[in-house]
């Protein structure tokens, strides 16, 4: 019991604390109580107390009611018309927790989006944020005659441009239930409506993923990274494929330090052709 001294408001007595009230000694008023326990959750219902949290998960921009709803869970000791009964029960719970077209859409878009998040292995971060797009994207109403997973791969490849996370169009359509074409129109229609805080992206991006992909050791690297700022600065990136650049800058590098990597090689790993890593390699050697 902590004590606290205080004056009764009645009689001037001495206040004592107890518990979550507040008494006066002399006359029993009870002059305040605190009733929220704000200290840390640690009861637990388990039978082996292994699992003492029972607060739920965390709030999460990823769920069209972003965690909060309830579910009806699966049991093996019910038998009988109790187990069919739940069932019901589960199946109406289901029903309604989707009631509008709305929710239903972002159900179904949000799924692809976590998808193809894990299947890029692109975090959490780029999962909320991406879901937050399509939000936007649905309340400034662009989703209509356009494809749902189109969007869904569109607000991830958006989102890795936003925050400079190097993905292709290609990468990313590769793992979407989308085409490139339906990719491609939705990202034209999110950049074009919400006025996207994108940029180009530079070809260094790409270096450090497609070198770890080529099992190229540190040095060729360090040198690609080299030549890209030096072909940035003569202009060589301008109106170039960055993923095809930073390719070229590896194949480059890795002739000059004597590495074995051949053209194909080096241009599958960017999803361009031999033809286009050439281009930029001969002007690479040349200058």
């Amino acid at each position: 019991m902590s004590t606290t001294q205080t004056t009764c408001p009645e009689c001037d007595g001495s206040v004592t604390t107890e518990g979550t009230e507040r008494i006066c000694r002399r006359c029993g008023l009870v002059v305040g109580e605190d009733a929220i326990d704000r200290g840390p959750e640690w009861r637990s219902f388990e039978d082996d107390d292994r699992n003492p949290k029972r607060t739920g998960a965390p709030l999460t921009r990823s769920r069209h009611d972003r965690g909060l709803s309830t579910e009806i869970g699966r049991s093996t000791r019910l038998k009988g018309r109790k187990r069919r009964r739940v069932n019901r029960m589960r199946r109406q719970h289901k029903r309604a927790r989707i009631g509008t077209k709305r929710d239903r859409n972002q159900v179904y878009s949000f799924t692809e989006i976590r998808r193809l998040v894990a299947d890029l292995e692109l975090g959490e971060p780029i999962r909320e944020q991406a879901c937050v797009l399509f939000d936007s994207a649905q309340e400034a109403d662009l989703l209509r005659g356009r494809s749902l997973e189109g969007f869904a791969a569109a607000t991830v490849y958006a989102t890795c441009r936003v925050n400079d996370v190097a993905r292709t169009v290609e990468e990313v359509a590769d793992r979407a239930k989308a085409t490139p074409a339906e990719l491609r129109t939705a990202y034209d229609a999110l950049n074009r409506e919400l006025g996207l805080p994108t940029g180009p992206v530079h070809p260094e991006e790409y270096l450090a993923r497609f070198a770890s992909e080529l099992d190229l050791p540190r040095a060729v690297e360090t040198r690609a990274r080299e030549l890209t700022e030096r072909a940035d600065e003569e202009g060589l990136t301008v109106g170039r494929n960055p993923a095809g650049v930073a390719a070229a800058c590896l194949y480059t590098a890795a002739d000059e330090t004597g590495e074995t990597l051949t053209q194909k090689r080096a241009a599958a790993v960017a999803d361009v052709t031999p033809v286009t890593l050439r281009a930029t390699y001969t002007e690479l050697t040349d200058r």
